[in-house]
């Protein structure tokens, strides 16, 4: 059995208004604070815009998390690469890596739907194209005095980035993947791994694909490390966390495709499941299938490996065969099922804390 570690998925929905914004931004650095304290090894948001949920600036709200933090390490899974320039993510990265005294993690991403990309003026066809120029740019930036950069998507003429990261030559970066295609781009490029939303078998076929590739690809040192994101619900008894999470895991209705987003002029762009012509691929459409599915059987996301639901005890040995199946390293925390109470949701996050991370105590901790 692999050492492991533990991430949390923060969800911090739009739903406020006003100086209630503000308070909830301080509940949620609060619970952080919780979380170092409980023994989590990193803590991440994700980049939405135009969307009810997500962070639309991670990099300003992760510095303030940083400054009431010491030891957890943090980042975005992901920041989306194509609606930025270059030169700024790279600045503003590096200066959260320097406040947070390298403990960035570098999550990238090229984003998935399309009106978030409609409402920007953003080619959402060329996305891939495009993150792939930004992530170079980055890492040039990172790593050289001046940058001079003739791309099809930018142009720099001995441009000057200031500062450099905390960490050398550059944070940890991660690939946060779906199609077979971007797993191989993650592997080929040397990249940190990162996976949510398919069924255990599917994430198992994508992370041996990885590792394959990454053999293949003769590169030198250890493997890059595996994250895999799930739901989890913890309880005194199994009974208790199955009738807590039941009612919030499958509530029915329909994530994408509806909601107030299908309310507006633009909706979800030119297909209903939000990916455009892309939402007809083979890997997209089992996907949409797998989530449909999921939001109406309870016991589907129990069989598949969506939830992982019980006493901290099963919790346990749920995490020691997925990780002997699948061969994750840093295994990510969603408490927050659904509308669930939040004081199941906090009870939850104490128990694992309290009860599931100490089971794995003794695997080493920080970047590899």
């Amino acid at each position: 059995m692999g050492s492991l570690d533990f991430a949390f998925w923060d969800v911090i929905p739009h739903t406020s208004t006003g100086t209630a914004i503000a308070d909830d931004y301080d509940a949620h650095i609060r619970l952080a604070q919780r979380l170092e304290g409980l023994g989590w090894h990193s803590y991440f948001v994700i980049e939405h815009q135009n969307a009810p949920q997500g962070i639309s600036a991670p990099s300003v709200y992760l510095t303030a998390v940083a400054r009431e933090t010491s030891r957890l390490r943090l980042g975005a899974m992901m920041w989306q690469l194509p609606f930025y320039n270059p030169m700024r993510l790279a600045q503003e990265v590096a200066m959260l890596d320097q406040l947070s005294r390298g403990r960035v993690e570098f999550g990238t991403g090229i984003g998935v739907h399309e009106h978030e990309f409609i409402r920007w003026g953003v080619d959402y066809y060329q996305r891939a194209a495009i993150s792939e120029e930004v992530l170079q740019v980055v890492k040039m930036a990172w790593t050289q005095p001046e940058v001079t950069f003739q791309g099809k998507y930018f142009h720099f003429d001995e441009a000057f980035p200031h500062p450099k990261p905390f960490q050398q030559p550059y944070p940890p970066i991660w690939a946060a993947v779906h199609s077979d295609t971007s797993v191989e781009f993650a592997a080929r490029s040397n990249y940190n791994i990162a996976k949510n939303l398919d069924t255990d078998d599917v994430v198992a076929g994508k992370f041996d694909l990885f590792r394959t590739v990454w053999h293949a690809s003769g590169h030198a040192g250890t493997l890059p490390r595996v994250f895999l994101m799930r739901s989890v619900h913890v309880a005194p008894t199994d009974e208790q966390a199955h009738a807590e999470a039941r009612e919030f895991l499958a509530p029915g209705g329909q994530r994408v495709g509806g909601g107030p987003i299908a309310q507006t002029r633009v909706g979800w762009g030119s297909h209903a499941r939000g990916m455009g012509a892309d939402s007809e691929r083979a890997d997209n459409k089992a996907r949409g299938q797998t989530m449909a599915q999921a939001q109406r059987d309870y016991e589907f996301n129990i069989d598949h490996g969506l939830a992982l639901v019980g006493s901290p005890e099963t919790v346990i040995r749920q995490l020691q065969a997925g990780q002997a199946r699948m061969g994750y390293d840093l295994f990510c925390t969603n408490h927050q099922i659904g509308r669930m109470p939040r004081e199941q949701v906090e009870r939850s996050i104490e128990l694992f804390g309290t009860e599931v991370i100490p089971a794995f105590a003794g695997a080493p901790v920080g970047p590899r």
